[in-house]
């Protein structure tokens, strides 16, 4: 006589999240942590050399202040490396809850590879838009707050599709996430607009603010975001094709 025994379950894991975030986030903290760390002199070197200056990119203000741009990469860099300096650890820890929130999300359908791509590629778009507003500012842009605001434009096109996986996969034949939320979507308009006007708000008024930021980069943030909005779909269409069951399978 068989006897049916039970199979034990998986262990679910405490935090369902990517390593890849988890990593980055790692990354955040040991960068900041380099700066703060290092003599008062190097630190500001650093900040100088590594933020996200406009008044570097105008040559107006370079040759009215007697000042050299640097090599084309001296210039390229910034736009990159300001996303991993922070002005304190509050700073940091801000931006680290909001990219463990977003970036689970984005990481978990694109990969690491392509989740690391997308990444960069809205800090970018933050810190071009922020230089098309603030031409000649002197004023330092720092954080990953735009890269993560294209990390949470994407990740409310792929919110409304994550609790379909399976019942996709049963309508369609298909292993592999549904499609996004249409860009003109309600929802997306709608989430938007209250993601614009809390940035605006913020810009102008200071609000949420430390005592180490100056500055506000609400452009930033806004154009990273637009960014996420489009280029998700480029880099959704961009994953492997998906496997496909027929009847006779």
């Amino acid at each position: 006589m068989a006897f049916l025994h039970e199979q034990p379950r998986p262990h679910e894991p405490l935090l369902r999240v990517p390593a890849t975030p988890i990593w980055l986030i790692l990354f955040l903290a040991l960068a900041h942590a380099g700066r703060v760390f290092s003599p008062p002199d190097i630190s500001e070197r650093f900040l100088i050399n590594y933020a996200f200056i406009p008044a570097r990119y105008s040559h107006e203000f370079l040759v009215s202040h007697g000042l050299n741009p640097g090599s084309w990469l001296d210039r390229a860099v910034p736009f990159i490396s300001y996303i991993f300096i922070h002005a304190d650890w509050t700073h940091l820890a801000i931006n680290s809850v909001w990219l463990l929130a977003f970036g689970a999300i984005v990481a978990r359908r694109f990969g690491p590879f392509r989740f690391v791509g997308f990444f960069l590629l809205c800090g970018i778009a933050g810190a071009g838009t922020h230089l098309a507003f603030n031409w000649e500012s002197p004023a330092p842009v720092i954080g990953a707050s735009a890269a993560i605001s294209g990390l949470m434009a994407a990740g409310f096109r792929m919110m409304s599709a994550l609790p379909g996986f399976d019942s996709m996969a049963v309508h369609t034949g298909a292993y592999g996430p549904p499609p996004l939320a249409p860009l003109f979507s309600t929802r997306i308009l709608l989430w938007s607009a209250v993601w614009a006007g809390v940035n605006v708000f913020a810009g102008m008024t200071g609000l949420g603010a430390g005592d180490g930021v100056r500055l506000i980069a609400w452009q930033a943030h806004l154009g990273g975001y637009l960014a996420g909005l489009v280029l998700v779909g480029l880099f959704d269409r961009l994953a492997p094709p998906v496997s496909v069951l027929h009847p006779s399978e």
